[in-house]
């Protein structure tokens, strides 16, 4: 029997832009419930990424990421949600960061709003590490006010968090690429694909120091404090656009299995 969240019969040869939800209309998206109740959501982060990163690296990614497993599988993506939990990049011109109960309240709402509709499968592909506790905050309060508020479909309704850039093939390729000069912050990783998407990154690349090595984070001045250009023990500089191109085809590939897996199961 399929799965009444299962992936639509035309996966695989489905175009970018019929599965972004923002170009649909209503009545499109009933007949897409009808035969699929799997949506994507796009999670990143509007913060530094050291002296040449965008600020604006998580959510590129986690969006091309999450459009390219939509175009495999013919899952609808709704919009990126670009602000995330990034307190602790305060401290650097240009991010803006949502406070975790703000973050929680804004994805709790996001599920609502997808599950009072019929979709039953939220699939987050999440860009930034401070997302994931937050989110999974969220989930649990989505569930219970699904269930108290008698949602037809709330026994049913499942989320998960699927961060791109944890995704065991581009972990293993990272890590063997650039080694121990990955680190965990402005990653060449997470940099390389920005600069696969939008080729004007490039010009702002340049060698830089060795970064401060990885450690605790207590608050923004702190962060500044220990990792004064926004570095954790990274070297963005080892990044290039065809290193990008292949992690967007490693998560995307990765995470199009585990969404299609999400979709068949009852559990």
């Amino acid at each position: 029997m399929t799965s009444p969240a299962a992936a639509p019969s035309n996966a695989g040869s489905t175009s970018v832009e019929a599965i972004r939800l923002q170009l649909r209309s209503w009545p499109e998206v009933e007949t897409y419930l009808e035969r699929c109740r799997g949506v994507i959501v796009p999670l990143g982060s509007t913060e530094q990424h050291g002296p040449t990163g965008a600020i604006g690296t998580d959510a590129l990614t986690a969006e091309a990421v999450a459009l390219e497993v939509g175009r495999r599988t013919g899952v609808l993506v709704t919009p990126a949600q670009a602000f995330g939990m990034a307190e602790h990049h305060l401290g650097f011109a240009g991010t803006v960061s949502l406070q975790p109960s703000t973050l929680i309240a804004v994805l709790h709402d996001i599920v609502l709003s997808l599950a009072g509709h019929g979709f039953e499968r939220i699939f987050v592909v999440n860009g930034h590490g401070g997302n994931i506790a937050t989110g999974k905050a969220a989930f649990a309060q989505a569930y219970a006010t699904a269930a108290g508020r008698g949602l037809p479909g709330a026994e049913r309704l499942r989320c998960r968090m699927a961060n791109w850039f944890m995704a065991a093939p581009v972990f293993q390729k990272a890590r063997e690429l650039y080694g121990d000069r990955e680190g965990h912050h402005a990653t060449p990783s997470e940099i390389a694909l920005t600069l696969h998407l939008e080729p004007s990154l490039e010009s702002k690349q340049r060698p830089l120091p060795e970064a401060a090595p990885a450690g605790p984070i207590h608050g923004p001045a702190d962060f500044r404090r220990r990792h004064p250009d926004g570095r954790m023990g990274s070297d963005p500089f080892l990044a290039s656009p065809e290193h990008g191109q292949e992690f967007l085809e490693l998560a995307a590939t990765a995470l199009s299995t585990d969404l299609e897996r999400f979709l068949a199961t009852d559990s």
